[in-house]
């Protein structure tokens, strides 16, 4: 697994998702293709929460709605990503703040340790390989 997506994983992971954005933008900003995609749904979910944190709940509505849509392309499973779990943990959250509930927890993001997709190379996704440009 790419480093910048392992730290972005680990700051999400601990609710960092300021942090977390900034890291995978990184690995977002030269990558093109279908990788892309994927990455700036991760992103997504990522200033969603950030938003929640900051107590914009229209923000978050926002961003949790394009993250989800970006990322159903890539279940159940990306770069070692468990996108199916992170989208219904999403989705949670975003009935919670949509019903202006406070939210109980955040998503997290379940990787697969073992994966050693990189951006740029073949990657195994939404049960299909789809080649990052």
């Amino acid at each position: 697994m790419n480093e910048l997506l392992r730290r972005g994983i680990e700051l999400f992971n601990r609710q960092e998702f300021f942090e977390c954005h900034e890291s995978l933008e990184e690995l977002w900003t030269p990558e093109r293709g279908p990788n892309r995609l994927f990455l700036q749904g991760v992103i997504h979910m990522a200033v969603a929460c950030y938003h929640c944190q900051r107590g914009n709940p229209r923000g978050a509505v926002g961003q949790f709605t394009k993250g989800l849509r970006k990322l159903e392309a890539y279940l159940p499973m990306c770069q070692g990503i468990d996108t199916r779990r992170l989208t219904r943990e999403a989705r949670a959250v975003l009935e919670q703040v949509q019903a202006g509930v406070p939210v109980a927890e955040f998503p997290k993001i379940h990787a697969n340790g073992g994966s050693d997709a990189v951006a740029g190379d073949s990657m195994e996704c939404g049960g299909a390989v789809r080649a990052g440009e």
